[in-house]
């Protein structure tokens, strides 16, 4: 899951940032609306926390101008304001669900679970495939029944190639789909990630290289 987080509150944007970074999504961070509006217009997100009260353009108009794109990024409103006037209003934006603040982590990541879901096809939260297991709420990984310790950008690596249902999967995708913004395009970091990743799955083979094509899943 890539998301962008847009928050003026930096140390609270930060502090989430790094949590979801630690369950494999790929996280860029803004602290105003302009910032969040570039970012939408250049990359693709799975889901955008948008904070209201941002400076510069306000989480609102934020959120009006993703509903108003064909982008596909879902929305969850973040605010101090608790009531329900507040949340039908935030809903009637566009927003795609809402929480207020403070919030326990584990709702959020929850609801990003659930709205990343929504995509088009849905996909279950366990995915298997040619004996793995890949149980993306509890973030754990297994093959043939044996748990995995994978990094968070191996599980990340995996689990778009798992998404893919055996299509290949370009490395320009992977960088797309399981780094942030600061990911180097002409670095080999996809390789190197698929080198440690492949070691852990062990024999026999299940991520195959397609010459000048990219990755897929399969037995």
């Amino acid at each position: 899951m890539r998301v962008l987080m847009a928050d003026d509150e930096r140390v609270l944007a930060d502090m989430v940032a790094e949590g979801l970074r630690r369950l494999s999504m790929a996280v860029d961070v803004v602290y105003d609306g302009d910032s969040a509006l570039e970012r939408l217009a250049v990359n693709r997100y799975d889901v955008a926390v948008l904070d209201r009260d941002m400076p510069g353009q306000s989480g609102d108009e934020v959120c009006r101008w993703i509903a108003g794109s064909a982008t596909g990024t879902r929305v969850l409103l973040l605010t101090a304001a608790a009531g329900i006037r507040h949340r039908v209003e935030g809903l009637g934006l566009g927003a795609d669900d809402y929480l207020t603040k403070p919030f326990a982590f584990a709702e959020l990541v929850a609801r990003l679970q659930a709205l990343s879901r929504r995509s088009t096809p849905a996909l279950p939260p366990v995915l298997e495939q040619d004996g793995l297991v890949l149980d993306v709420t509890r973030h754990t990984a297994a093959r043939d029944g044996m748990p995995l310790s994978l990094s968070p950008k191996e599980y990340a690596v995996l689990h778009v190639l798992m998404r893919a249902g055996g299509r290949v999967v370009s490395a320009e995708d992977l960088l797309e789909q399981a780094w942030d913004e600061n990911a180097d395009p002409f670095t080999n970091t996809v390789r190197t990630t698929m080198v440690t990743l492949r070691r852990k799955l062990g024999d026999p083979p299940v991520i195959h290289t397609v010459p000048r094509v990219g990755y897929r899943l399969g037995a």
